[in-house]
């Protein structure tokens, strides 16, 4: 049997609301990695941001550059023209990024398959947690490209690499 849990063991100041970004966090880990190479231009880091809102990325961009994460260049022209680049800070968050991509590479085939495993047991084909099978192509493709390796999807459809 596990030992009682301490309930003293977080310090009610606990710091990690001082975080820079939360476990669940979409846009900040990926607006660092596109700042990783140097500075960009707002519509430069919203390209790979398909899915991002103007206004949300602004207000992502606002909280890395209050917690120094970025810097914000503002250049007198007509029209302005606004950079943001990594920070010292900022640049610190590429080593936990990528040991986030390291888990990811070794356990996301096991956590997508638990996603659907739970949505089956509870007896719905659809869930906000569910993977679908086009889904579970997409994510496939995405690990190979990145990660050089499938996830090994079995959902009964043909392979989309090998039928490329």
């Amino acid at each position: 049997m596990a030992t009682e849990l301490d309930p003293e063991m977080f310090d009610p100041i606990c710091p990690s609301g001082a975080l820079p970004f939360q476990i669940g966090d979409k846009w900040t880990a990926m607006v660092v990695l596109c700042l990783e190479d140097g500075r960009r231009r707002f519509t430069e880091i919203r390209v790979p941001l398909r899915g991002v809102t103007p206004k949300v990325l602004t207000q992502t961009l606002r909280a890395m550059e209050r917690d120094g994460l970025v810097t914000r260049t503002v250049y007198p022209e007509n029209p302005p023209r606004v950079e943001y680049e990594l920070t010292e800070l900022g640049r610190t968050l590429l080593s936990l990024i990528e040991a986030a991509r390291a888990w990811s590479r070794d356990h996301l085939p096991a956590l997508l398959n638990a996603r659907q495993a739970h949505a089956l047991d509870q007896g719905s084909e659809v869930s906000e947690a569910a993977v679908s099978a086009p889904q579970l192509r997409r994510l496939d493709l995405v690990a190979r490209n990145q990660f050089g390796a499938g996830l090994g999807v079995q959902d009964g459809g043909q392979d989309p690499i090998a039928a490329g």
